[in-house]
């Protein structure tokens, strides 16, 4: 594994991110995870209306998580030659029309097809964030402060959108998740649109990944196949305890608010260079929330654990980031990071709905969580270690 020579650090701990540029990245991560984000209000919604089974629904948020992750792993190889800007704007066109044509339907192959369409969509828009992160001074930072923006936007909908679903059904959420991705278009104009050899005025051939980059990819597939599983239903474990959406809605905007202060505190450290320890907690931290989510009975202990699973998920998720970028500066493996996110919560997803309709219940899912976090702290702590023993200088040769 090779680590970043001495003065691509010094760069990158001196680099300014411009504000623009951070407008236009929280622009596009917010809209990227609408789906993700949102899936528990459309799958309540469309149980309460059509009165389809949870494995119905395991099957609709998987297909557009498994399609986001094709998107990415399709763009990936290609990440130097891709311009921004262009494939942010495409795919939130895209997923504007798809969203309101979903609103007309309740047949679920045309739901699903929706899904496939707007999760290919959401891949776009995230390998487009992924792309613009890896082209500033400190991607890391420039993700964190993303998600600080976005997820501010995010507790806004979060009380708006139960709402909206009171009022006109799961069709006016529909509805209004294509507005909201039209919408927020117009902050991708910031974006850049040049390719790496147009930033870099150097047209020399990128080097291949470094090899060794392979525990990145498995503590993310762990940590997304088990705290993402219960995503999905998250509105239904709430329900479970007698909390209607709106009720959840509030806890989640809670929740965004804590999140984004989370994350700007991050990128403090970040900027400070200051890493070790912290995604080992947040990881265990998770996987403790989704084992407290699923089996607490008491509406209280449920809110605090909601808090914070979402704030260690995303401290996690960024600096799982961070570790792929440090490995591939030119933002290759982080968007195969992503990617493989993506498919271990397709997988989980589709498990955990048929898990649920076995089990009548959501617990055995989110102790399931607490598991396979804990499995991504070992690999995580080793491969830093290998990290750390790479850095290192060469002893002196005794005399």
């Amino acid at each position: 594994m090779s680590a970043l020579p001495p003065s691509a650090k010094s760069a990158a701990i001196t680099a300014k991110i411009p504000l623009a540029l951070c407008l236009g990245i929280a622009a596009s991560m917010g809209a990227a995870h609408l789906g993700i984000n949102y899936t528990p209000y459309l799958v309540g919604g469309l149980i309460d209306k059509f009165g389809f089974r949870p494995g119905a629904m395991g099957v609709f948020a998987t297909a557009e998580t498994l399609s986001f992750a094709i998107a990415m792993f399709v763009f990936a190889p290609r990440a130097q030659a891709l311009r921004p800007r262009h494939m942010a704007l495409i795919a939130s066109a895209m997923i504007a029309v798809v969203q309101i044509g979903s609103s007309m339907t309740g047949i679920l192959p045309l739901l699903v097809l929706g899904r496939v369409a707007t999760g290919f969509g959401y891949g776009m828009l995230n390998t487009a964030v992924n792309v613009a992160a890896a082209r500033t001074g400190q991607p890391a930072r420039a993700i964190s402060v993303g998600i600080s923006l976005q997820v501010l936007l995010f507790m806004v909908m979060n009380l708006t959108i139960p709402q909206i679903g009171a009022w006109g059904g799961v069709g006016a959420m529909f509805i209004a998740l294509g507005m909201i991705s039209g919408t927020l278009a117009l902050g991708m104009l910031t974006l850049t649109n040049t390719t790496e050899h147009g930033v870099d005025s150097a047209h020399e051939p990128v080097p291949p990944i470094a090899p060794g980059g392979w525990p990145v990819l498995a503590a993310m597939a762990l940590f997304a196949f088990g705290t993402m599983a219960i995503w999905p239903f998250m509105e239904r474990a709430a329900h479970a305890i007698g909390l209607p959406a709106t009720t959840f809605g509030r806890y989640q905007s809670m929740a965004n608010l804590l999140s984004s202060a989370g994350n700007f505190a991050l990128t403090m450290l970040l900027a400070r260079g200051m890493r070790r320890g912290y995604l080992e907690v947040a990881l265990l931290v998770c996987g403790g929330a989704c084992a407290l989510l699923t089996t607490v009975n008491n509406e209280i202990v449920f809110a605090v654990a909601l808090q914070l699973y979402n704030v260690s998920w995303y401290i996690v998720y960024t600096l799982l980031l961070g570790l792929a970028y440090t490995h591939d500066p030119h933002g290759r493996l982080a968007v195969r990071t992503t990617g493989t996110w993506l498919v271990a919560q397709s997988a989980g997803s589709l498990a955990a709905g048929f898990v649920a309709q076995a089990t009548k219940g959501y617990g055995v899912v989110g102790c399931l969580g607490m598991i396979t976090c804990a499995i991504a702290v070992a690999i995580v702590i080793r491969f830093q270690a290998g990290q750390r023993t790479q850095d290192m200088p060469f002893p002196l040769a005794a005399h």
